[in-house]
Protein backbone atom coordinates (compact mmCIF):
# COMPACT_ATOMS: atom_id res chain seq x y z
CA UNK A 1 0.00 0.00 0.00
CA UNK A 2 1.22 3.22 -0.47
CA UNK A 3 1.64 6.17 0.95
CA UNK A 4 -1.21 8.01 -0.33
CA UNK A 5 -3.38 5.16 0.10
CA UNK A 6 -2.65 4.96 3.52
CA UNK A 7 -3.50 9.07 4.35
CA UNK A 8 -6.88 8.28 2.09
CA UNK A 9 -7.85 5.44 4.63
CA UNK A 10 -6.58 7.16 7.65
CA UNK A 11 -9.10 10.00 6.71
CA UNK A 12 -11.70 7.60 6.07
CA UNK A 13 -11.16 6.15 9.62
CA UNK A 14 -11.32 9.65 10.59
CA UNK A 15 -15.10 10.06 9.62
CA UNK A 16 -16.16 6.54 10.65
CA UNK A 17 -14.72 7.62 14.19
CA UNK A 18 -16.75 10.76 14.27
CA UNK A 19 -20.12 8.73 13.86
CA UNK A 20 -19.16 6.84 16.83
CA UNK A 21 -18.95 9.65 19.26
CA UNK A 22 -21.49 10.52 21.66
CA UNK A 23 -20.52 14.20 22.09
CA UNK A 24 -20.91 16.85 19.72
CA UNK A 25 -17.54 18.05 21.09
CA UNK A 26 -15.12 15.31 20.08
CA UNK A 27 -17.43 14.46 17.11
CA UNK A 28 -16.15 18.20 15.93
CA UNK A 29 -13.03 18.18 17.14
CA UNK A 30 -12.77 14.19 14.77
CA UNK A 31 -14.31 16.07 11.87
CA UNK A 32 -11.88 18.81 11.71
CA UNK A 33 -8.94 15.65 12.00
CA UNK A 34 -11.10 14.41 9.14
CA UNK A 35 -11.22 17.73 7.06
CA UNK A 36 -7.39 18.47 7.56
CA UNK A 37 -6.46 14.43 6.73
CA UNK A 38 -8.87 14.53 3.61
CA UNK A 39 -7.66 18.18 2.16
CA UNK A 40 -4.12 16.54 2.64
CA UNK A 41 -5.32 13.48 1.05
CA UNK A 42 -6.90 15.68 -1.87
CA UNK A 43 -3.70 18.07 -2.62
CA UNK A 44 -1.74 15.05 -2.89
CA UNK A 45 -3.40 12.55 -4.73
CA UNK A 46 -5.12 15.87 -7.01
CA UNK A 47 -8.66 14.35 -6.00
CA UNK A 48 -10.18 18.19 -5.96
CA UNK A 49 -13.94 17.63 -5.54
CA UNK A 50 -12.65 15.50 -1.99
CA UNK A 51 -10.34 18.79 -1.68
CA UNK A 52 -13.11 21.32 -2.63
CA UNK A 53 -15.54 19.88 -0.16
CA UNK A 54 -13.12 19.87 2.86
CA UNK A 55 -11.74 23.37 2.12
CA UNK A 56 -15.91 23.85 2.66
CA UNK A 57 -15.89 22.08 5.78
CA UNK A 58 -12.72 22.81 7.34
CA UNK A 59 -14.32 26.67 8.78
CA UNK A 60 -17.99 25.55 9.03
CA UNK A 61 -16.74 23.20 11.82
CA UNK A 62 -14.32 25.48 13.40
CA UNK A 63 -17.15 27.72 13.52
CA UNK A 64 -19.93 25.36 15.14
CA UNK A 65 -16.98 24.40 17.66
CA UNK A 66 -16.01 28.22 18.75
CA UNK A 67 -19.26 28.60 19.27
CA UNK A 68 -19.90 25.58 22.11
CA UNK A 69 -17.11 27.01 24.06
CA UNK A 70 -19.75 29.37 25.96
CA UNK A 71 -22.48 27.03 26.58
CA UNK A 72 -19.91 24.53 27.26
CA UNK A 73 -18.38 26.81 30.06
CA UNK A 74 -21.85 28.00 31.33
CA UNK A 75 -22.98 23.88 31.53
CA UNK A 76 -19.85 23.39 33.49
CA UNK A 77 -20.92 26.13 35.87
CA UNK A 78 -24.31 24.84 36.72
CA UNK A 79 -23.11 21.44 37.27
CA UNK A 80 -20.93 22.70 39.81
CA UNK A 81 -22.37 22.95 43.03
CA UNK A 82 -22.58 26.48 44.64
Amino acid sequence: MAWIDFLGFLAAFSVLASFCMTTIVALRTLALLSNVLFILYGLCAHIYPVLVLHIILLPINLVKLHRMKPNLSHASRSILPS
